[in-house]
């Protein structure tokens, strides 16, 4: 979890004698002397470069590069992670869970870029399970306006963070679901969209349909 950071170790200080002597007073006084040189070597390691280079505390940033659909309406569908591109402290599953390797609070982060081809407001609800019990108060439910005009759709980034305690080994999963889902050439809906980088009219690069951040912020 950490970097290569050594916990100085206390000295057993010698024993004061009743007698004062130099000997062992230059002794004791070497003791503290390389105690606390430890502890100043842990301080500059811990200091070294921007605010701490050297600390690592468990983290993910994930995201998915395709669309991604709801299985139907008002159906429960996992956010689906297909590239991780900073990972510590945790494993990212096939299954689009997230493993936790530490015991600890927690904090998401996410964005959703959702997409509504139908000709009215649409509703989605967004939430956190946590070894597939959902989390109470996770949710958030957000309104996607109705799409401008035929083939302009409405876009809208569904965007929050819920913060949980956790345990080694916890899966973590988002969830989502729609009124109405997107079904390509049977019904217009709500679907996440994964958009290719373009060059024109300006430069932009890729936007993923699912972009997230957990973050370690502490113990209980």
């Amino acid at each position: 979890m950490a970097s290569q950071i050594k916990a100085p170790k206390a000295p057993n200080l010698m024993l004061a004698k009743e007698e004062y002597g130099m000997n062992s007073e230059e002794l004791f006084r070497n003791q503290l002397r390389l105690y606390f040189n430890q502890l100043d070597a842990m301080s500059r390691d811990l200091l070294t470069g921007a605010g701490g280079q050297n600390i690592d505390f468990p983290h993910i940033v994930a995201y998915y590069d395709a669309d991604q659909f709801a299985t139907a309406d008002d159906t429960p569908t996992r956010v689906l992670w297909n590239n991780a591109p900073d990972v510590s402290g945790f494993t990212l599953n096939i299954d689009n869970t997230a493993t936790a390797q530490y015991d600890g609070t927690y904090k998401i982060e996410y964005r959703l870029q959702a997409v509504n081809t139908e000709n009215v407001a649409l509703d989605v609800n967004v939430w956190l399970q946590v070894n597939g019990v959902n989390v109470p108060d996770s949710a958030t439910k957000y309104t996607v306006p109705a799409r401008k005009s035929a083939g302009v759709y409405s876009y809208n980034i569904l965007a929050s963070f819920v913060s949980w305690a956790s345990l080694e080994n916890d899966n973590f999963a988002l969830y989502w679901a729609t009124e109405q889902a997107y079904d390509s050439g049977v019904q217009d809906g709500i679907y996440l969209e994964a958009i290719a980088a373009q060059t024109s009219p300006y430069a932009l690069p890729e936007t993923p349909s699912s972009y997230g951040v957990i973050q370690y912020i502490g113990r209980d």
